[in-house]
């Protein structure tokens, strides 16, 4: 099950509600006659929680007995400025509809809710600040969520499949920022939601494999064809990984059904292009006026070590945080910048309510919704393994299972261990058809996995009772996600690579 992402409230509603910033923005210098905005919110979204730690140098300032005094540094109200840019963004936005276009009026909130978010704890302008930087930020979401509807690729001819397109699009942007993953997680839908990368770094990093990178490029329909097709057509020998992780059931492999997403790429515009040596790609270069000036807040009474220019014993602190931030950026290698982004911090522990279908920068489908048998049914029909068009015909010998004979021959040749993982499932689910098929499907597997030299875990029923773990009957949710990532993370026998060099 794949539920493509849909913006909660319509973008003329959005429209609307952004050029009403200007006159209830925020309530500042407007003029009594300006009529006040009436329109419903969206519902709120858990503001962004926790400070920055004070550094060793800051915190034992109060232990020295030198007299330093911090330079005066005068600051714009950050009120203020916030509803400056809040209004600018709200003007922009009545008339974007390029990607650039929402790119600045995304770039105008996100210096808006910095600005907002610095209003000082004293300030009785606080407690409204905090709301206006959960409102702020969901117009910069959903101003996001414009510019990513608007595809980049130079080559922007469509594989029939709208998952497909964003997630490659996503998968070469990653490439060009960290250079190929070391671990490729690919499947369908249930591998899209079932193997949470970010996690799983995590976890193989708390078992000795720290600094690996890994991606999801799951697709929603992708049976065992659809995952050749990526692997041996799709993508090009340097953008492979160093290990693929599938992760998917026994769906993926009945050739006795109509295998529609296949079939759909394979007559798409973007497979004939493909076939003519056109291949997708983004930009390469960076457009030439591409330089941007932004205005945030200063920490200006921030002490950082490293910091400090004393002339005397009395003189005053000389805090140059922008030139050492920029410096700083500049120096940063390829594997503090993979670090960052692979690390556990999160801007808001708690998603905004938008972003709850939002594949992440890993490719990962994190929904949180749990399975609960006893209501699921209520406006849903169910649907039984003898009337599942998904193995209707069913048989495990024909296309898919040539598909992943090639696959692993591929793999093989190219030294690339390969990793099969059978996800979890509800017992409500293992009826008695679909029960003899994944027995079947197991027997078959493990013949392969001998035959054919890859590694074949089976976790079908590690979990049949937890229902926690699962959106509906056969998907995992994000608990469960890390929850597989976990299990994968402490297999011993699964040959994990190391962190090759990534771009410098």
């Amino acid at each position: 099950m794949i539920r493509r992402y849909t913006a909660r409230l319509g973008a003329q509603f959005f429209k609307r509600a952004f050029g009403a910033v200007a006159a209830i923005a925020l309530t500042v210098g407007c003029s009594p006659t300006q009529q006040r905005n009436t329109a419903t919110i969206p519902p709120s979204a858990t503001p962004i929680q926790g400070q920055p730690p004070k550094s060793v140098l800051a915190q034992n300032l109060s232990k020295t007995k030198k007299s330093i005094s911090a330079p005066s540094c005068p600051q714009s109200d950050a009120f203020s400025e916030s509803v400056n840019f809040a209004n600018k963004a709200a003007t922009l936005v009545q008339a974007a509809k390029s990607k650039a276009e929402w790119d600045e009026v995304s770039r105008y909130w996100v210096q808006a809710v910095a600005w907002m978010q610095a209003v000082p704890p004293s300030s009785p302008k606080r407690a409204f600040a905090e709301k206006k930087v959960v409102e702020y930020m969901r117009y910069l979401n959903y101003s996001q969520q414009q510019a990513a509807t608007l595809r980049s690729q130079v080559n922007s001819a469509s594989f029939s499949s709208d998952l497909l397109d964003q997630q490659l699009q996503l998968y070469l942007s990653y490439i060009a920022v960290l250079g190929p993953p070391d671990i490729l997680v690919v499947g369908s839908s249930r591998a899209l939601q079932g193997v949470d990368p970010r996690q799983l770094q995590q976890s193989l990093a708390g078992v000795g494999y720290g600094g690996l990178t890994a991606f999801n490029f799951g697709v929603n329909g992708a049976t065992a064809q659809v995952v050749e097709f990526q692997l041996r057509k799709l993508l090009t020998p340097q953008q492979l990984p160093q290990m693929i992780l599938w992760a998917d059931g026994v769906r993926a492999f009945n050739s006795g059904r109509t295998d529609r997403t296949f079939n759909a790429i394979a007559a798409s515009e973007g497979n004939r292009m493909l076939a003519a040596g056109i291949r997708p790609k983004l930009l390469e270069n960076e457009p030439k006026n591409a330089r941007q000036c932004y205005k945030f807040p200063q920490p200006c009474n921030a002490v950082l070590p490293g910091e400090i220019s004393t002339k005397s014993e009395n003189s005053a602190l000389t805090v140059s945080y922008s030139e050492e931030l920029s410096s700083e950026v500049r120096g940063l290698s390829q594997l503090k910048i993979q670090n960052f982004l692979s690390s556990e911090f999160t801007l808001a522990q708690a998603p905004l309510e938008e972003l709850e279908n939002a594949v992440d920068a890993n490719g990962f489908l994190a929904l949180s919704a749990r399975y609960n048998p006893a209501t699921y049914y209520d406006d849903r029909p169910f649907v039984a393994g003898s009337y599942d068009g998904d193995y209707r015909d069913f048989t495990l010998e024909g296309k898919q299972i040539a598909a992943l004979s090639a696959i692993a021959t591929f793999a093989k040749t190219r030294k690339i261990p390969l990793v099969f993982v059978n996800l979890p499932l509800t017992s409500d689910y293992l009826d008695s058809v679909r029960w003899n098929s994944e027995q079947e499907f197991r027997q078959q597997m493990q013949r392969l996995a001998r035959e054919k030299n890859f590694i074949f875990r089976d976790l079908s029923e590690q979990w049949p009772e937890r229902n926690d773990y699962f959106v509906d009957p056969s998907h995992l949710n994000r608990y469960g996600a890390i929850a597989v990532s976990e299990e994968l993370a402490t297999d011993s026998d699964i040959p994990w690579p190391r962190p090759r060099s990534k771009k410098n």
